[in-house]
């Protein structure tokens, strides 16, 4: 019975992952800005002086989730590794360590 049901699953994401694609990438702007509210509270929240470096949490989370989402995106479409080169020279630039 299990087997039957993980079939059907995989039988409906085979049809679906084309389409949860498109989803996400239709709705990333407003993924991203829910994603950067969250930070913003997150970083208000966290006193600094408990901190050890100070990371720009909003830049930097943005660029995980705008990550994260390629990879999902990736992983729904099957296509193949991206050069990152570029995102992380952008997670470079937004992450500032305090000397």
């Amino acid at each position: 019975m299990q087997l039957l049901r993980r079939s059907m699953r995989e039988t409906a994401f085979q049809l679906a992952r084309r389409d949860l694609a498109m989803f996400l990438k239709d709705h990333e702007e407003e993924l991203i800005h829910i994603f950067r509210e969250e930070l913003q509270n997150l970083d208000g929240a966290i006193p600094e002086e408990n901190l050890f470096i100070d990371i720009k949490m909003v830049p930097l989370g943005e660029m995980i989730l705008r990550s994260a989402l390629r990879a999902i995106s990736r992983f729904l479409t099957g296509e193949e590794c991206l050069d990152t080169e570029a995102d992380v020279k952008e997670i470079e630039q937004s992450a500032v360590i305090a000397k």
